[in-house]
């Protein structure tokens, strides 16, 4: 069964990778695809970017669609954990499923240069999520309660991980599933 996903967001690499560690860190989205190089990946939406690479800048910037079978999410996530190693800093990146009946689920994937980077980086996108759905409603003493309560779990889940005998192997790639209705941006 094949789906239509959509893949975005951007990577920042770390000063002195280069393209050919990027393209052997990505060999297998790549290969899943059946392309040579970064720059041969293609969206099947005229309007989207596809796979760019800014040498210059050092960011890959990804705004991708096309349909995917079921070994897709598992490949870009072993994608983003072979160049989490080249990256100056951790970074999301979405994806959305477009099913059939209407519903997109929608799903965030983690890269980074160490697992703290990709902890730090989704407590983040936590509190500015809970910060910005609470601010409409409370002063900010109220949510920065709720903040403080939100860093404080990602504080003890973090020193959870880090006493588990796998903590050498702990690659948190993260993921909030959610479903709404289809929404094209």
């Amino acid at each position: 069964m094949r789906i239509e996903v959509h893949v975005h967001g951007s990577l920042y690499l770390r000063k002195g990778a280069t393209l050919a560690q990027l393209e052997a860190g990505m060999r297998q989205w790549l290969e899943y695809l059946d392309v040579e190089n970064v720059n041969e990946i293609r969206s099947a939406e005229p309007s989207e970017p596809g796979v760019n690479y800014d040498q210059s800048a050092r960011v890959l910037d990804i705004c991708w669609t096309g349909e995917v079978g079921r070994s897709f999410q598992r490949t870009l996530q072993e994608t983003l954990k072979a160049i989490g190693p080249l990256l100056e800093h951790a970074s999301e990146i979405e994806l959305t499923y477009y099913h059939e009946d209407g519903r997109d689920e929608f799903q965030l994937l983690f890269a980074g240069p160490s697992a703290e980077a990709i902890h730090q980086t989704q407590r983040r996108l936590m509190v500015e999520d809970v910060t910005g759905l609470l601010s409409r409603h409370f002063g900010p003493v109220e949510v920065g309660r709720v903040t403080a309560l939100v860093n404080e779990l990602f504080d003890r889940d973090w020193e959870q991980k880090a006493a588990e005998p796998e903590a050498a192997d702990f690659q948190p790639s993260g993921s909030l599933v959610h479903f709404r209705k289809k929404h094209l941006h």
